[in-house]
């Protein structure tokens, strides 16, 4: 594929990770013992360029705090792969799994690692929806 306003192939679109950072996720006095300022740049560094990871204000799932979505790559999502939405997510070998599982592909290519179905929420359609814009 080629970029035609940069004259040069396109990439693919990757894997992109958002991490909630509203009212209850990121918050010590919620959550103590957790390093939450260093979990994007740990998780960033941890995927090693794979997939850009932002902070998003509140979620809305902030009974699950710290909450972590994995929306699939552009082949990830025609290959029939969809959003992934991890809760608890409040140690660093959960990111290490949700990095190696993104550098694998993510959603619609790789199969998480088993331990992440642990962290698998379900949230409502209007809060979905709201992410997925």
């Amino acid at each position: 594929m080629i970029d035609k306003r940069a004259g040069r192939a396109a990439t693919p679109a990757p894997c992109r990770v958002t991490v909630c950072r509203g009212c209850c996720c990121g918050d010590a006095v919620k959550i103590p013992g957790v390093d939450h300022a260093g979990q994007i740049p740990r998780l960033r560094a941890a995927l090693d360029g794979a997939a850009p990871v932002r902070a998003s204000e509140c979620l809305d799932v902030c009974d699950q705090a710290n909450v972590v979505v994995v929306q699939p790559s552009a082949a990830g999502r025609a290959a029939g792969g969809r959003p992934v939405w991890l809760g608890l997510v409040n140690d660093d070998e959960a990111l290490a799994d949700i990095a190696a599982w993104i550098r694998a592909g993510g959603p619609g290519l790789a199969e998480p690692p088993g331990v992440l179905d642990l962290y698998a929420i379900t949230v409502s359609r209007r809060v979905r929806e709201g992410l997925e814009g």
